[in-house]
């Protein structure tokens, strides 16, 4: 047990170590273009965390069509996302925005579809029907200075229920809504 504790502590030490010189090495302390908190209202609601470098975490409650050979369901689903952005570098080099995480990303990802919010299936299962999503997603997100924040994704991945069969299908989700953020200002460039 007590071999077991220290291999753990090692290793825990070995990736909060990783993580803290990744930060450090991004121009001090803190992340580059990932913003630290970000919160989005409108046709769902999703809070995102920015980690490190380029990667952040997210879930959402959002709009979901889950597609596969039993059927498909649209409704509100519950997301979970491991998010990787791409191109910040390569919007910045052609001067356009990267404020409140305005990517393309690609991660991992967990989605739950609950059947008391769907609003159309075709699935022969009682209406308490659940289903889960496990796969991977590409997603494209843009959040304007105005706050105006949309957000839409495709994935591919294995479905999972206790009233209906597993298999394996796309997903789609979106969503558009607003970021409550603090205005940042411009800044003069000068050739």
């Amino acid at each position: 047990m007590t071999k077991t504790a220290f291999l753990f502590l090692c290793i825990s030490s070995f990736f909060i170590a990783q993580l803290q010189s990744q930060r450090i090495s991004e121009k001090g302390v803190g992340i580059v273009n990932l913003e630290r908190h970000q919160f989005a209202f409108g046709t769902g609601f999703r809070y995102e965390i920015g980690l490190f470098r380029n990667v952040s975490a997210s879930t959402s409650l959002a709009p979901a069509l889950a597609m596969y050979s039993e059927g498909y369901t649209f409704g509100l689903a519950w997301n979970i996302r491991m998010r990787y952005y791409h191109n910040f570098q390569e919007r910045l080099d052609i001067n356009k925005n990267v404020v409140g995480n305005s990517a393309n990303y690609i991660g991992p990802a967990r989605s739950a579809f609950f059947g008391g919010l769907q609003l159309a299936n075709n699935f022969d299962a009682p209406n308490g029907f659940d289903k889960e999503f496990f796969g991977g997603v590409y997603g494209i997100q843009r959040t304007y200075r105005s706050g105006f924040n949309f957000n839409a994704e495709i994935g591919v991945g294995y479905y999972r229920s206790e009233f209906l069969p597993s298999g394996y299908g796309g997903l789609f989700s979106f969503m558009v809504g607003w970021v409550p953020m603090k205005k940042k200002a411009r800044t003069p460039v000068f050739d």
